[in-house]
């Protein structure tokens, strides 16, 4: 169970801690290329509408809500502020300011944003601040609502903050009185609960001066809750190439990854498929590559976001590859590292360790002798098993 408190980066990837954003096999990579996670975050808004509320009390140091309502509205991002200071709205951060006890106030939201890319709206002192924001966001349809709160996110027991929190681990918190949590904290999370019944995708809760962080990077700053815990695994789209690429950068950047020209890039991307929390998140990447003429595949570029440590997205993107490695007529599976605690992962998922003249020779082709003298090589065989599925579909 988790405690309620202020703000705890963790990161971590197959259930375990590694001081990296992201934890990766071995496999292929753009060399020299820079990453960035805002810029994926920013494409993810492009064209949509977020909502974010302030209580009063914090919208006296504006400053980091200012720069990144300057960033959404430069990446044609609108966004909906909602308090309950009109003035602080206006005067400090110069938004146009509707009432919101407006009896068309989408409408009126509408036609704000034909001149201005992001709006306030006030909330009446007399109305409790939680449930009025929940139903502003409610009428407007926003998908994503941003809760600014003094103390952060959520802590697990063992003082790690807890970054992605679903429906029924929520449900589960208030069952047992919230680990301690004060009132006011119990009944934010009660209406953050009722938010996400009522049909709003996503609240994330930070305070200010985490908004960056929490919008525009995978390790986030508070919690994001959703309604549902789900992973889907599915082939990449053409939309998903440039986030896939980046992250394969990332990996190559950070050493561990092995480049790659980009022919083998657009192999990697045409044989990619990912990992999707909520349908839409990209929490990890892999690819399969296959050797027809040694019935093989190479389980390559797996690279997991450690925003979702504890959804399982390794083990989900290994047995789709199993999947899909057993309809193509594959004998067996085999993946290259130079980690041993990316080997024990494998070991793990039914993988053995061979020497490397177990797997096809065409691996080593212009392969880098000092890698190759350092490398892991591990293999699966393809047993037969009914009722193969694409999309792979596991609870997590």
């Amino acid at each position: 169970m988790m405690a309620i408190g202020g703000e705890r980066a963790a990161d971590g990837n197959f259930g375990q801690t590694v001081p990296t954003m992201g934890s990766t096999l071995e496999g292929e990579g753009r060399a020299g290329s820079s990453f960035s996670e805002k810029s994926f975050y920013l494409s993810e808004f492009r064209g949509r509408t977020l909502a974010i509320a302030v209580p009063a009390a914090d919208l006296g140091s504006p400053a980091p809500l200012e720069a990144v309502l300057k960033e959404l509205e430069a990446n044609g991002t609108r966004v909906v502020v909602i308090s309950t200071q009109r003035g602080a709205l206006e005067a400090v951060l110069g938004l146009r300011v509707l009432s919101g006890a407006l009896p068309r106030l989408e409408a009126a939201v509408w036609r704000a944003f034909a001149e201005v890319p992001r709006v306030g709206v006030a909330v009446a002192g007399s109305q409790s601040f939680a449930p009025a924001c929940r139903d502003i966001v409610l009428r407007l349809g926003v998908g994503k609502l941003v809760w600014i709160d003094r103390e952060g996110g959520l802590l697990a027991p063992d003082g790690s903050r807890e970054s992605f929190v679903d429906r029924a681990e929520l449900e589960a918190l208030l069952v047992s009185g919230g680990a301690g949590a004060n009132a006011r904290r119990l009944a934010l999370l009660r209406e953050i609960e009722e938010a996400l019944d009522a049909g709003i995708a996503a609240v994330n809760v930070c305070t200010l001066e985490g908004l960056p962080d929490e919008l525009f990077t995978y390790g986030g700053s508070g919690t994001l809750f959703t309604r549902e815990r789900y992973v889907v695994v599915r082939r990449l789209c053409l939309d998903d190439y440039d986030a896939a690429d980046d992250l394969i950068a990332r990996g190559v950047a950070e050493g561990f990854l092995a480049p790659r020209p980009p022919h083998e890039i657009e192999r990697v991307l045409t044989s990619g498929f990912g990992a999707f929390v909520e349908g839409r998140h990209l929490a990890g990447i892999g690819a399969l590559l296959v050797t027809p003429q040694a019935r093989a595949a190479e389980l390559a570029s797996l690279y997991t976001l450690t925003r979702f440590l504890g959804e399982g997205v390794g083990h989900h993107l290994v047995m789709h590859a199993l999947e899909r490695a057993r309809a193509l007529g594959c004998d067996y599976v085999f993946a290259c590292t130079i980690s041993d605690r990316v080997a024990g992962f494998f070991e793990r998922s039914g993988f053995r360790r061979v020497e490397p003249d177990q797997i096809p020779a065409e691996k080593w082709r212009d392969y880098d002798p000092a890698r190759r003298a350092a490398v892991i090589c591990l293999r699966r065989e393809i047993l037969a098993a009914p009722n193969p599925g694409e999309p792979h579909q596991v609870p997590a």
